[in-house]
């Protein structure tokens, strides 16, 4: 309770100094067609499942298998992708190392040995040492065939309930939406197939699935054959690469890349794969991550790269617009905290059925959506909670990012700010838009803020 206390403390500090409080959006007059508890800034998926042909198909696949210690492998693998961070940049490693020359040649003493060396080797030596202990190791993953399977029992349903949340709100926002065509890069082991194909159905004709590891491609292959190369494919219309598709012409109506931008190995491959997947997109572009700080920091990145530095072979002039969660294309404001708390999300899901696991997870993660030009004008605005919803007597706390670029802490009660809104408020969670606008007003009640 005092670390759930201390942490909306820090937000109402964060929201004290803005003077925008929100109110009911009834611009659209959604609350004549539904009840409160269904108002449509509820987004959220109650429980993610995975198709139960996927799930007899990954049984089959790893009985085969017979890895030992699968638990084992399963859990160091989760820990490691868990606690990731990104490639080192060379300019980093060399302003590192300048400043570790630097601090060393200060504090040593004139007469000591490292000053009166003939030559930079012994200091040179000394700088390396430290940053080999200091700078973080990152290695690419070699996707062996056995590594393959050990990664489909750790991360194949976690990442279909992160990706099915996440297009879950592009087909409950824009229900006009159709998709005909996927490209998936990283596809890794098919989950972003299965969770497109579980919301669109048939209506996805054609799904270009890109990996670099053809053992990957054939694992994903072979979950889609029910774990048999005989099999029939239970979606039709996919086809595998290990390359991006080179025509700069050739677009897609969804493109996602889940989990798959910590592969890349520095800054400019990165920044070149993000504009080569805008340039892919005609619809929508869909980026997920891990609900870490590092995989927050992997999207901000292909958030600059696409907003402000754009495409270097401009083909489709159509605007890049952020669709999802931010109701702003201003600079994220967790990235202003001292602290650089992610921005994430959970999402709640019934776990591949092994003999360790739970009956539930969460999966953690962060997730960033962009259109071709604007869409769902009306509702964009709409603030997004970023946090757990406080239910109090007579009061909701409500944390939230809003239009104006800002998180702010709200305390709504159905006096101040009616029946309708608090009711709404009630019924929103993590994840969850508020249907609301801001507008100018004074800052809440001392009497009410002291309620808590």
């Amino acid at each position: 309770m005092l670390a759930l206390r201390t942490r909306f403390q820090h937000f109402r500090a964060l929201s004290s100094g803005t003077t925008a409080a929100p109110q009911i959006d009834n611009s659209s007059d959604f609350l004549s067609r539904v009840p409160h508890r269904k108002h449509p800034g509820i987004i959220r998926m109650n429980m993610a499942r995975l198709p139960q042909e996927a799930q007899d198909a990954i049984n089959v696949l790893l009985k085969k298998s017979a890895i030992r210690q699968l638990e084992e492998h399963v859990i160091r693998l989760n820990n490691y992708l868990w606690s990731r961070k990104r490639p080192c940049e060379d300019r980093d490693l060399r302003e590192k190392a300048t400043e570790l020359e630097q601090k060393f040649k200060e504090n040593t003493p004139f007469n000591s040995d490292l000053n009166l060396y003939q030559n930079d080797e012994k200091l040179k030596s000394r700088v390396l040492s430290t940053l080999r202990k200091n700078i973080y190791h990152w290695q690419p993953l070699s996707y062996t065939e056995q590594f393959g399977l050990v990664y489909l029992a750790a991360r194949f349903d976690g990442g279909f309930a992160a990706v099915s949340r996440v297009l879950q709100e592009i087909y409950q926002r824009v229900p006009e939406f159709k998709p005909q065509t996927l490209m998936d890069f990283g596809s890794g082991t098919g989950s972003v197939s299965w969770a497109a194909h579980s919301i669109w159905g048939n209506n996805l004709k054609e799904y270009v699935c890109v990996d670099s590891s053809a053992s990957m491609n054939t694992l994903s292959e072979l979950v889609l054959r029910g774990g048999s190369e005989k099999g029939k494919m239970h979606i039709t219309g996919i086809h595998f690469r290990q390359f991006l598709p080179a025509s700069p012409k050739v677009q897609f109506d969804l493109v996602v890349s889940a989990y798959s931008l910590n592969e890349l190995p520095n800054y400019a491959e990165r920044e070149k794969t993000i504009q080569t997947l805008w340039r892919k997109t005609g619809g929508f572009l869909v980026l997920v991550e891990n609900g870490t700080c590092e995989g927050h920091q992997l999207l901000m990145e292909a958030r600059d790269v696409i907003l402000k530095r754009g495409d270097q072979e401009v083909l489709d002039h159509r605007p890049a617009c952020v669709f999802a969660p931010c109701a702003h294309q201003l600079k994220c404001p967790k990235l202003a905290e001292s602290s650089q708390k992610p921005c994430n999300f959970v999402q709640q899901y019934q776990p591949l059925r092994f003999s360790w696991n739970q009956p539930i997870h969460w999966e953690k993660f962060s997730y960033l959506v962009f259109s071709r030009g604007p869409v769902g004008e009306n509702d964009s605005h709409w603030p997004r909670v970023v946090a757990p919803v406080l239910r109090r007597t007579r009061h909701v706390h409500c944390n939230t990012c809003c239009s104006d670029g800002k998180l702010h802490h709200d305390i709504i009660t159905a006096r101040r700010h009616g029946k309708d809104f608090y009711r709404c408020a009630r019924k929103c969670d993590w994840g969850d838009r508020l249907p609301a606008m801001l507008s100018s007003s004074d800052t809440p009640d001392k009497n009410e803020d002291d309620e808590n």
